[in-house]
C-alpha cells in the first residue's frame, strides 16, 4: 500500500493545497512533497497528525511494526534485509465514513434553530462523507450561481455542500448565513482592516458587509457535484 499516493489522494480529495495541509500539521511543504511521492519517511508523530487531519485511520493488516526511529515498517521477521534499511509501509489506510440528512434549502433555519424538535426521518436522504460535520451536520444543495467560478473551489447551482454547525466563523471559509433582513444566503467569510464580509466566488455579484446581527448557520467543509 503506497501511503504517500493515500495522503495525496485523501489532500486532494479535500481540495487542499501541499501548503494548506503543511500548515495545519505544522511541517515544512518541502518535506510533505517528498513523503508524497515516496522519497521520504515520516516520523510516527507526523504521520498521526496528518491521518487526524485527513480523517484517515492505520488498520494494521498484517505481520506490521513500527520502526525504532518512529517510522511505519514491515517487520523484517526471518528476511535479510537490514533492519536500518528503508522497507515498505505494509498498512492499510481506510477513510472514516459518516452518514448525514440531505436537508431542503428552506428548512435549513429551522433545522438550526429547533435542534431538539427537528429531527431527520425516513423521508430524508442520508448522504456519505469522510468529514466530521458533528452530530448536527447536514448536507444542503445550492441555490443560484453566487458560488460559481472558474476557479478552485466553485460551488456551482445544484451542487451539494456538507455544513458543520459552527459558533467562531473563520475568515476565508465558506458559510451558510441567515442576514439580519431574514435572507438565508451561501458565501465566503471574509475579515479585511476590521470590516467583516460575505463574498460570492462570482465576479458577477457583489461583495456585501455584515454586521454582529448575522446567525451564522455553519461551515461548509464538504461538496459534492451534481449531474455529472
Amino acid at each position: 500500500m503506497d501511503i504517500g499516493k493515500i495522503i495525496r489522494d485523501a489532500r486532494k480529495a479535500k481540495g487542499w493545497t501541499l501548503d494548506e495541509l503543511s500548515s495545519r500539521i505544522e511541517t515544512d511543504s518541502g518535506n510533505l512533497s517528498r513523503l508524497e511521492r515516496g522519497k521520504q519517511f515520516a516520523s510516527k508523530d507526523l504521520l498521526n497528525k496528518i491521518m487526524t487531519v485527513l480523517d484517515l485511520e492505520l488498520v494494521p493488516a498484517y505481520d506490521t511494526a513500527v520502526g525504532s526511529e518512529g517510522t511505519l515498517s514491515h517487520a523484517a521477521g526471518k528476511s535479510q534485509r537490514d533492519s536500518h534499511a528503508n522497507v515498505e509501509i505494509s498498512r492499510t489506510v481506510f477513510p472514516r465514513t459518516n452518514l448525514y440528512p440531505l436537508i431542503d434549502p428552506d428548512m435549513v433555519k429551522a433545522w438550526a434553530e429547533s435542534p431538539g424538535n427537528l429531527k431527520p426521518d425516513d423521508t430524508h436522504m442520508y448522504l456519505e462523507s469522510t468529514e466530521d460535520a458533528g452530530e448536527r451536520g447536514f448536507w444542503m444543495v445550492v441555490k443560484g450561481d453566487y458560488m460559481a467560478c472558474n476557479g478552485n473551489p466553485s460551488f456551482p447551482e445544484g451542487s451539494l455542500i456538507l455544513v458543520k454547525p459552527e459558533s467562531e466563523p473563520i475568515s476565508g471559509k465558506y458559510y451558510v448565513v441567515i442576514l439580519e433582513s431574514g435572507e438565508q444566503t451561501f458565501k465566503q467569510y471574509v475579515v479585511d482592516a476590521g470590516h467583516k464580509y460575505l463574498r460570492p466566488l462570482n465576479q458577477n455579484y457583489r461583495t456585501i458587509e455584515i454586521d454582529d446581527t448575522c446567525q451564522f448557520i455553519g461551515r461548509a467543509i464538504d461538496t459534492k457535484m451534481t449531474g455529472l
